[in-house]
């Protein structure tokens, strides 16, 4: 029996970029800060606190938001930090994660907001520059857009999956919408579906609001909000169109993840996976 599991759709990833992202962080500057900066308070649990009254709601939604940004976040952005200093200085795993957490730790306790806002500022324009270069040479190693779609639709890897079809380029691959009845990832849902998502992650999220509730006032939220959805397109140039490249270039290369603290090989890219 042939498992007809699709492979990952490149482009459809960056339309939660394109769409969601760009207009409610627009939202977050002129509807939702506006209403919290009215409201006198500096964190979220202490706005749902004033608004419904109680404790309870404050202290439950401190500690789902305490435990989300742990497991959700601050232990994925260690580890895949954690990976690159292993694989690029060759040091112990747990090593690497624990000097991380020590140099976060200092320099957020010594400068506070201040200093996270200048250290995710200075690390923006060094994944930047550094998306930049990536492209541009990914780019003249594939030709050009048009023939990475043409290059793209033949890149079927040396090693398979058994029985599947996962390993084969899609049709639809270089579609940004998928069909609404029949796509994995129907239009419709993206962009109705996922705003939901994405209002509370980008205007109801703490650690996302802090840094528009510190600015000096609200021409500084706005201008940055405006710069932040410009950023958040660049994604589908910088990170998804090279990481199609490489599936293009690359087909048939595989990647020991046993390095990885895992006990078997995996062609990763053979799904159109790049790890950054």
């Amino acid at each position: 029996m042939v498992n007809s599991v699709k492979p990952l759709c490149p482009l459809s990833v960056s339309f939660v970029s394109l769409s969601q992202a760009t207009y409610v962080l627009l939202a977050l500057a002129w509807v939702f800060v506006p209403v919290y900066i009215s409201s006198g308070i500096v964190t979220m649990p202490e706005y749902l606190g004033r608004r419904f009254g109680g404790e309870r709601i404050r202290t439950y939604l401190a500690v789902l938001s305490l435990l989300l940004s742990v497991f959700t976040k601050i232990s994925t952005d260690l580890y895949s930090g954690a990976l690159f200093v292993q694989v690029c200085l060759g040091w112990n795993l747990y090593l690497s994660t624990v000097l991380m957490l020590v140099v976060t730790a200092l320099y957020t306790i010594a400068g506070g907001l201040a200093a996270v806002i200048y250290t995710d500022t200075l690390q923006t324009f060094i994944m930047i520059v550094g998306a930049i270069i990536l492209t541009i040479t990914a780019f003249n190693k594939i030709g050009g857009y048009s023939n990475l779609e043409r290059v793209y639709s033949m890149a079927v890897p040396s090693k398979i999956i058994p029985n599947s079809t996962c390993h084969l380029p899609r049709q639809d691959a270089m579609h940004l919408f998928r069909d609404a009845v029949t796509g994995d990832l129907p239009w419709p849902g993206m962009t109705l579906g996922l705003t939901i998502l994405a209002t509370w992650y980008w205007c109801t999220d703490q650690v996302i609001v802090q840094r528009s509730l510190s600015a000096k006032n609200m021409s500084h939220v706005k201008g940055a909000s405006l710069l932040a959805a410009y950023l958040k397109m660049l994604p589908f140039i910088f990170i998804i169109l090279p990481g199609m490249i490489s599936r293009a270039l690359y087909p048939g290369v595989c990647i020991n993840t046993h390095t990885f603290q895992f006990k078997k090989k995996r062609c990763l890219l053979s799904a159109g996976i790049i790890l950054f």
